[in-house]
């Protein structure tokens, strides 16, 4: 077990656990939203904690779990609407729209945060795994999942351009074409067509066998020289990392000009009154 290079930043988390032992770090999502939807703490945290894992050379692999029945439903609307409302008005003005590009990029650098971090991140995947938490798990190096888990790049379904990473990354792991089917149907695919696309590894009998195997492929990262891991994963990275950092640019300018509609008030309306959305493309 290792310390803390701001001991305080551990006792004030509360969206996220890290358990560190013999060189395996293992984050676990804790909500508090339903489902361990992301609220303020998770963006304020998230960061924060991969940033301190990449700093510690202690560290030489990083496992990405939820917590309850599900790894995550994604972003947490009632949570973070409330500061957003001014941003998201129809017929907002230069000034909230900036804002609301500042917000983006500021979302767009959490999750990066986990892409970015030297050390290689195994995610476990079990239950839902919506939006945010497809974002989050396609940072990731690898994942794997749990038979009951469930994926949807549900976005476009909320009126909204997917602009936290899954556009720019899911290409390079499932292929265009399985990435234009899910961003643009916003539709829910199972563990067995996950695999099938390469979305995940490998597919386990429960989210205790899948957390498991992340646990065991870590170890199998950890247990290599740790600076030709690192070189590995920069190597890797190379091609990538400038495509996702100018496709993020693009879509949080994107969103930040158009993301205001009508069509995004019915889809708020439609969630809190639990009903179908009737969207008029305005």
């Amino acid at each position: 077990m290792t310390s803390w290079a701001d001991p305080a930043l551990e006792q004030q988390l509360l969206s996220l656990r890290v358990d560190r032992q013999e060189h395996i770090a293992e984050v676990t999502l804790l909500g508090p939203g339903r489902g361990n939807a992301m609220g303020p703490d998770f963006w304020r945290e998230l960061p924060l904690v991969f940033r301190e894992l990449d700093s510690d050379p202690e560290v030489r692999a990083v496992v990405l779990t939820g917590s309850g029945d599900n790894f995550s439903y994604g972003l947490d609307l009632p949570a973070m609407m409330g500061a957003w409302e001014e941003m998201l008005a129809p017929g907002a003005t230069a000034e909230p729209r900036t804002r609301l590009l500042r917000v983006i990029r500021e979302l767009q650098a959490a999750v990066s945060a986990v892409a970015d971090c030297r050390t290689p991140v195994v995610a476990a995947v079990h239950g839902w795994c919506v939006g945010g938490g497809v974002d989050l798990i396609a940072a990731a190096d690898v994942r794997v999942a749990s038979t009951d888990a469930r994926f949807s790049v549900r976005e476009v379904r909320v009126a909204v351009v997917a602009d936290l990473g899954s556009l720019q990354r899911l290409a390079g792991i499932v292929g265009e074409g399985h990435l234009r089917e899910l961003a643009l149907t916003g539709g829910d695919i199972d563990a067995a067509r996950a695999e099938r696309i390469g979305l995940v590894n490998d597919v386990h009998p429960d989210g205790a066998a899948a957390l498991d195997a992340a646990r065991a492929l870590a170890r199998r990262i950890a247990d290599n020289p740790p600076l030709v891991v690192r070189g590995v994963k920069e190597v890797l990275d190379l091609d990538r990392g400038p495509r996702v950092e100018a496709g993020l640019r693009h879509v949080s300018t994107w969103n930040a000009a158009f993301l205001s509609s009508d069509d995004l008030a019915e889809a708020v309306r439609a969630f809190g009154e639990r009903r179908a959305p009737r969207f008029t493309g305005r």
